[in-house]
């Protein structure tokens, strides 16, 4: 039998020092706009508090994340703003590399080459230090090959993100996970993950935004993911109903966001 763990859940918001917010399906859905979250992020502005957009898209860079909201969304944020989980691949392997200007093997898009080689890593295909595995649009077969002979060979493994999908116009097109999956299948091993709903997303944002576990809030649409990622790193979470996770599926869950509300102008930081 589960037990439901559910903190807070209709007692008063409690307030934070800082957000941790997902976009896609929280800040907007695909190309349409969220009203209600342009006026969020415009109340968390005039009231000077931090936050980042915590997003698993390897893909894009600050930048490009910033002139989609800006053009698209009319929300206006800077590049300090935005922290992809290419930028915590960045930061973990920062953290555990041992030697200066280490080796690193990427599948992925330009956003993530640009992210990693931008901090002092060496391109190489010949048993690099790092195997990086995140989600390509042009993907080959020889990428693949090359990934998993470095890996098989004693280079490290590290996947950006889990994700098995990713919405598109033509529907529900395969995401990161579904690739790295690949690479695990071939080479038998597990990757380090660094993603939601990993926690180490959540712990590399805490250090970038200078907070602590108990001030900051998680924000996103997707249980799986935005929810299960501030479960895991023990930051509290605010579900919102603008997105893919529904209330039907959140019932069922064990352990329960700590905030749900079905739209970001009932949240009042």
């Amino acid at each position: 039998m589960k037990v439901k763990i559910n903190c807070r859940r209709d007692k008063r918001m409690k307030h934070y020092k800082g957000y941790f917010i997902d976009l896609d399906g929280t800040v907007y859905a695909g190309k349409k706009r969220i009203p209600a979250a342009k006026r969020f992020i415009e109340r968390l502005q005039a009231k000077k508090i931090p936050f980042l957009f915590v997003t698993n898209n390897s893909t894009q860079l600050p930048r490009d994340v910033v002139k989609n909201l800006d053009e698209n969304h009319d929300i206006h944020v800077k590049a300090e703003n935005v922290y992809t989980s290419g930028m915590a691949t960045v930061d973990f392997m920062n953290d555990d590399k041992k030697i200066v200007a280490p080796s690193v093997y990427i599948v992925g898009e330009i956003g993530l080459k640009q992210v990693i080689l931008a901090n002092n890593f060496r391109l190489e295909s010949d048993h690099p230090d790092y195997v990086v595995v995140g989600l390509d649009s042009d993907l080959t077969y020889e990428k693949l090959s090359e990934a998993v002979l470095a890996i098989r060979s004693g280079s490290k493994f590290i996947g950006t993100n889990p994700d098995t999908n990713i919405p598109k116009e033509r529907g529900m097109m395969p995401g990161a996970g579904s690739v790295v999956k690949f690479v695990e299948y071939a080479t038998q091993q597990r990757p380090i993950m660094i993603g939601k709903p990993k926690a180490r997303i959540i712990e590399s944002a805490l250090k970038k935004i200078g907070l602590s576990q108990d001030e900051v809030v998680m924000v996103g649409d997707n249980y799986n993911t935005d929810i299960k990622a501030g479960i895991n790193a023990n930051v509290d979470t605010l579900l919102v109903y603008t997105g893919l996770s529904t209330k039907e599926q959140v019932r069922s869950e064990s352990i329960l966001p700590t905030y749900q509300i079905d739209s970001l102008d009932e949240w009042r930081p």
